[in-house]
């Protein structure tokens, strides 16, 4: 019997957000995905592209005016577009407006995104927003400071979320993957050093970030959990997902000593 659940996917033509909106066809979901250059998939996917750049708020009122006026209800929202990428340098030559990109649209686009939503699923009384974090929001990593502190923000942001909207009966879920093999291996952005004093460390922590998502599977497990929490009638904030994801974060917690020391050495820092 086919699913009628209506669910969109921001960020829905590569790597998880792909994986996901594959998954969710497949399991018989009206699915919608986002991308910035919709008119570069015509015919690919199975499921339709709306245009929508995250970091705009007049594409996103564009985008949701445009969804809204074609469906009625929208069960499911997954915040998975960080068009930007990972970015890796020292925070010292790294500059704000650099800085400033990587968290507009890595954190304030999952805010833009969850607050056009948010008035159709108060009204509904009913809905699931599921965003795509990150293992690095629960700790940080050296050389990719903004990208960790975007995802840290995302954490604090749908934390608190989570409380306001719960009477609304609109549930509120992060996942938290670990290294996965998805296009953010290329479209990583390294900012080069100048400063002697980091150029071994930096170019050690940048080939430590090659070879671990080079090694990385296939991002299916977290199509797998957003199915997971879709079906589920109470699911939970938090869902890690990947090697590392869980241990790292305890590991962090119970003894920040042996975690840094773990993780200089893994990547000869």
């Amino acid at each position: 019997m086919e699913n009628r659940q209506t669910v969109l996917i921001t960020g829905a033509t590569s790597g998880i957000g792909l994986s996901i909106a594959i998954r969710l066809y497949s399991e018989g979901f009206k699915v919608f995905g986002t991308s910035r250059f919709p008119e570069r998939y015509a015919g690919k996917f199975p499921f339709e592209l709306l245009e929508l750049d995250v970091s705009s708020q007049e594409s996103v009122d564009s985008c949701f005016g445009q969804l809204f006026s074609c469906i009625q209800v929208l069960d499911v929202l997954i915040s998975n577009a960080g068009g930007m990428g990972m970015r890796s340098g020292n925070v010292e030559e790294t500059t704000i407006w650099q800085a400033q990109q990587q968290l507009d649209t890595n954190f304030w686009g999952a805010v833009r995104v969850t607050k056009a939503v948010l008035p159709y699923m108060r009204k509904q009384r009913q809905g699931k927003i599921i965003a795509t974090g990150s293992v690095v929001g629960l700790f940080g990593v050296p050389f990719s400071s903004y990208y960790s502190t975007s995802k840290h923000a995302m954490e604090g942001f749908f934390k608190s979320l989570r409380f306001e909207i719960s009477k609304f009966n609109i549930h509120v879920s992060v996942l938290q993957p670990g290294f996965f093999n998805t296009n953010i291996g290329h479209s990583m952005q390294y900012i080069p050093t100048t400063i002697r004093d980091y150029v071994e460390t930096q170019e050690n922590m940048n080939t430590f970030l090659k070879d671990s998502l080079a090694k990385s599977p296939a991002p299916e497990p977290v199509a797998d959990a957003v199915l997971k929490i879709i079906n589920s009638k109470t699911p939970r904030y938090n869902y890690p997902v990947g090697s590392g994801s869980r241990f790292l974060p305890f590991l962090q917690f119970i003894s920040y000593r042996l975690f840094e020391k773990g993780f200089k050495k893994n990547a000869k820092l």
